[in-house]
């Protein structure tokens, strides 16, 4: 049986970005954005089905990009846990910051609804895919009846990301360093609670908090 020739991809997401970006909205059809892209509505669909589905690839591609770098290090791999966590974190925000126009863009005026957040719903099962695997191999080292319950630690994970996503769109401090010192406190706190150990550094991250809110006031 004949076989259909594979065509080159177009490099959609990066010309959804730009259009988003020197359009400032986002494209209104498939049918227009196609039209300036110059590909064929059948080039578009062959990769996504939606421009819904660009957006989400476009964040699903920034948690790629991230697990590329930092499983590129040999040493990554012999890192403890938390430390793996925090090089997550630190390297996916490096990425984000290469795309913070488009981030900001993504989450600002008409598109800062809750209902945009919904784009980020395969970042959200790639992450906690990520998650699962630390909680997991931390419970090898638990017994049965003190072991972290993987569902509930994962989405914990998350929420902690997106808690960290919305302190660093607002983050006006010089290289994000008031975004870095965050990630550390709340890595360092939510390792106290898998590991069931003092809550020091609980109460650490909510001083921290509340100068942030303070000072903002």
């Amino acid at each position: 049986m004949a076989k259909k020739a594979e065509k080159k991809s177009p490099d959609i997401l990066t010309a959804y970005m730009t259009h988003c970006l020197e359009a400032e909205k986002t494209p209104q059809s498939v049918y227009k954005f196609c039209k300036d892209l110059g590909i064929e509505e059948a080039d578009f669909y062959a990769h996504y089905g939606s421009l819904d589905a660009v957006k989400h690839s476009i964040w699903e591609t920034f948690y790629t990009n991230t697990k590329t770098v930092i499983e590129k290090d040999a040493a990554y791999a012999s890192l403890s846990r938390k430390d793996r966590l925090l090089t997550f974190y630190y390297t996916f925000f490096e990425v984000l910051l290469l795309n913070r126009s488009y981030v900001l863009f993504s989450f600002s005026g008409e598109h800062s609804s809750m209902q945009n957040w919904a784009q980020l719903k395969t970042l959200r099962s790639a992450v906690k895919s990520f998650a699962e695997e630390l909680i997991e191999e931390g419970n090898e080292e638990k017994s049965r009846f003190s072991q972290n319950s993987v569902p509930v630690f994962s989405e914990a994970v998350w929420a902690q990301l997106m808690f960290v996503l919305k302190f660093w769109i607002k983050d006006s401090s010089k290289g994000f360093e008031k975004t870095d010192a965050l990630i550390e406190k709340s890595v360092q706190a939510a390792f106290e609670v898998f590991d069931n150990t003092s809550v020091d550094t609980l109460v650490d991250l909510g001083k921290f908090l509340w100068k942030e809110i303070t000072n903002k006031a």
